[in-house]
């Protein structure tokens, strides 16, 4: 039978079972994070719709098809946010961040929203963490955001990553840069899909990173951004290329790494894995992370000019390959204790006492609407507890409780008092 109501296309609940992952990544980034002295900051879901189509670019795949965007009661046009980037500048500037000590380094996790084809690790809402450092030109900043995603990855106990760099300049040789490509991918448009046909006046950069297989052959051969930056992006790719290889980082130097938001400027970069595919030897990349300067955004969105660099992990993702390779959750505490009661005077009771073994950190469960023993006996055996507490009318009365060992069944009576004390000392045995 079909259900009347389900998760929308492309949106799908968080269960029990995978939250722990959710939970792992978000401790792992938060505790790496605070190392390196970010901050932790949230922007709203809802931001107003020309700030992605200004910030990210109105020629993007993101802006023209992608974004979900609603009309307010007062004819604004509001949209969910489909990257975090934008919306983090937006808050540095309208919260008057300039004037913070320099760098500014920020922090971010939540979900994030487009309207694309549903497939596996790739969601319609989709969660990301990010890292933002905002106010130093150096490329430095560029390698220590990476060398932060990469101890991300490497305190998740993932394995084999790479790391794909490039530099695609900025306003003073990039435009150069377009004209040689352009000149180029015109005298080939025939053999470029639809897409890229369409990219081709628009946004040629992108056809670089296009996964249809006669496009790849072309871009294989295209003029290289590295081949004609400016003195000042040469010299400031060459330094960050210096810094990677002091810190050893498995990097690989890919000179068709675009990035898909018109914002990135210099340096950009992706994370990544390759696995094989089900019922094949062939070999799949799954990109896990990427981000780049973005050193014009501020000033583009109404701020002062402002150096930036910023990288998001893609936390579906990463969730799909740590399942993959058996990496296990966070795990949460198990009960230790059941209480089990009966009647309303002993339920009043264990309420209360509910509330004791919170405070001493013990953690339990409780099924207050039952009355039969023997079916919450069978609750406790289920859920694999230590001890079970008793507490009937005669007990209550008395102030006093049963301690009953699982296992054994070996029970004894104790004062009420006393009961919190006593589980302490048994399950530290």
């Amino acid at each position: 039978m079909r259900l009347k109501f389900q998760s929308p296309t492309g949106m799908h609940d968080i269960l029990e079972d995978d939250y722990g992952y959710y939970e792992k990544i978000n401790t792992v980034v938060e505790n790496i994070a605070g190392s390196y002295s970010f901050k932790r900051i949230e922007t709203p879901i809802l931001e107003q719709r020309e700030l992605f189509s200004k910030g990210i670019g109105l020629s993007t795949d993101i802006v023209k098809k992608e974004i979900f965007t609603l009309r307010t009661k007062g004819g604004n046009y509001l949209a969910l946010r489909p990257e975090g980037t934008a919306p983090i500048v937006r808050a540095y500037i309208e919260h008057g961040m300039k004037n913070l000590p320099k760098p500014v380094k920020l922090w971010h996790s939540g979900p994030y929203f487009r309207h694309e084809k549903p497939q596996s690790g790739r969601f319609r809402q989709f969660w990301q963490f990010g890292l933002e450092i905002l106010g130093e030109e150096s490329s430095a900043i560029d390698a220590e955001i990476v060398q932060i995603a990469y101890s991300i990855f490497k305190d998740l106990k993932i394995k084999n990553i790479g790391i794909e760099v490039n530099s695609i300049g900025a306003s003073c040789c990039r435009p150069y840069y377009k004209k040689l490509l352009v000149s180029y991918l015109r005298s080939r448009a025939g053999n470029l899909c639809v897409n890229c046909k369409r990219k081709v006046k628009e946004n040629p950069l992108r056809i670089l990173d296009c996964k249809q297989e006669k496009c790849q052959k072309i871009s294989s051969e295209a003029p290289q951004t590295i081949d004609h930056l400016c003195s000042d992006c040469r010299k400031h790719f060459k330094e960050f290329l210096e810094f990677l290889d002091e810190l050893e980082l498995p990097y690989n130097l890919n000179p068709h790494l675009v990035r898909g938001l018109d914002y990135y400027t210099r340096t950009v970069f992706e994370f990544f894995v390759q696995e094989k595919k089900k019922d094949s030897s062939e070999l799949t990349t799954i990109a896990l992370a990427g981000g780049g300067r973005y050193d014009d955004l501020v000033k583009l969105l109404g701020g002062k000019p402002t150096p930036a660099v910023g990288i998001a992990g893609g936390i579906d993702r990463i969730i799909l390959l740590m399942k993959e390779r058996a990496l296990k959750p966070a795990q949460k505490p198990k009960p230790k204790v059941f209480l089990a009661q009966l009647g309303n005077l002993a339920k009043r009771k264990t309420l209360k006492l509910a509330e004791e073994f919170r405070k001493a950190k013990i953690p339990f469960y409780s099924s207050l609407g039952r009355d039969s023993l023997s079916v919450q006996l069978n609750i406790a055996n289920k859920i694999g507890v230590q001890y079970s507490l008793i507490f009937g009318q005669k007990e209550a009365l008395a102030n006093s409780i049963i301690i009953r060992e699982m296992k054994t069944g070996k029970q004894q009576e104790v004062d009420l008092v006393k009961v919190v004390n006593e589980i302490k000392k048994k399950i530290k045995k």
